[in-house]
């Protein structure tokens, strides 16, 4: 494959083999699975706070300094390879967030295959919010090791799921409807894929122009789909036009701190509260004032249900309706429901059933 010409005459051949390939990966790691079901994949992390990034990066470019500068932990540090051999978490308070910060050992290149600790490490990946590439100011190139590794491990950075739905049906073959029509690959493609994956009859509809891969981790599953955040540290070790190189190459995203001098830590948090997407929910018990001071910290479109899980286990089960004030309803003191979404900084009343 590697050897191959990408055109369109080897396209279609190509992208059947990567899903080939995909799904006796999903077939392997099923096995696997069921062969050491007593045993845990990943390192036991229990989540706490509003939201939890963890740090993904090679042995020794400084996630253990960043650590305890963002959040007062007490992480090991040395100046030799492998400091770190378990989760350490740590607790950064910002804006009225709570966020948890994972500091996890460094990876190797071939890590998604198993190498040192690489699976274990990178599956805790999957459940993070927000994912932070930690890199060495003079190993900048490892950014595209650490984003292949994740890759392989099935975690897309950066990407939203391709917005395609697939039915199965009992008759009828495959019923294709493209609200978007196919330019990056075509509908032969997509109906040999299904074929591969077992589908005799579905109706597919096609909302977006996506590309081959997109539609094979679709069908395969098992995919997730998380933020990434690139971070470079040890800036302090280089001058200003190693810096100015290192922006053209990584690009604008990227943000340059020094842990170990604390420069740029206080922009390195801003990002990671902005790439959270947070918004501020004050409440308002009924008949009492509405508490400005500590703000119910949620995700951008959380809906009162999520409030509800959030505040209290039974609180759903209990809610009878809501008041809203703010950008999210048409009048002050609008009554919702449990679906409702809301914005940043709306005020919110819940009334519970009576009885309850």
């Amino acid at each position: 494959m590697s050897r191959t010409q990408i055109n369109k005459a080897t396209e279609h051949h190509i992208g059947l083999l990567k899903a080939k390939i995909a799904k006796l990966r999903r077939e392997q790691e099923d096995d696997q699975t069921k062969k050491s079901s007593a045993k845990s994949d990943g390192f036991d992390v229990r989540r706490a706070g509003d939201a939890t990034v963890v740090f993904i990066g090679m042995p020794s470019v400084g996630k253990s300094t960043l650590l305890n500068r963002l959040t007062g932990a007490n992480s090991a540090v040395g100046a030799f390879q492998f400091t770190t051999l378990t989760v350490v978490p740590g607790m950064m308070e910002y804006k009225g967030a709570r966020i948890q910060i994972l500091d996890l050992p460094g990876i190797i290149k071939g890590a998604s295959g198993g190498k040192g600790l690489g699976k274990r490490i990178l599956s805790v990946a999957r459940s993070a919010d927000l994912v932070l590439l930690v890199l060495d100011v003079f190993q900048p190139y490892h950014e595209d090791v650490l984003i292949n590794e994740l890759g392989n491990m099935g975690i897309r950075l950066n990407q939203d799921p391709p917005n395609i739905v697939i039915e199965k049906t009992s008759t009828g073959g495959i019923a294709v409807a493209q609200q978007k029509r196919l330019t990056k690959t075509s509908e032969a493609f997509l109906r040999d894929i299904l074929h591969l994956y077992g589908y005799t009859s579905a109706r597919v509809v096609i909302r977006e122009d996506v590309g081959s891969e997109q539609l094979v981790d679709y069908i395969s599953g098992n995919k997730t789909y998380a933020r990434a955040l690139t971070v470079v540290n040890k800036i302090d070790l280089v001058d200003a036009s190693a810096l100015e190189g290192l922006a053209k190459g990584l690009g604008p995203g990227a943000i340059r701190v020094s842990a170990d001098s604390n420069e740029n830590m206080d922009m390195l948090k801003e990002r990671i509260y902005q790439e959270l997407a947070f918004i501020r929910i004050y409440m308002r018990p009924k008949g009492g004032p509405t508490d400005y001071e500590e703000p119910l910290i949620m995700r951008k479109n959380a809906t009162v249900g999520a409030v509800c899980d959030k505040l209290h286990r039974r609180m759903r089960g209990d809610f009878r309706y809501a008041l809203v004030w703010g950008s999210s309803v048409k009048f002050g003191g609008q009554r919702v429901g449990i679906s409702h979404t809301l914005y940043d900084e709306d005020v919110l009343t819940i009334v519970k059933a009576r009885g309850s």
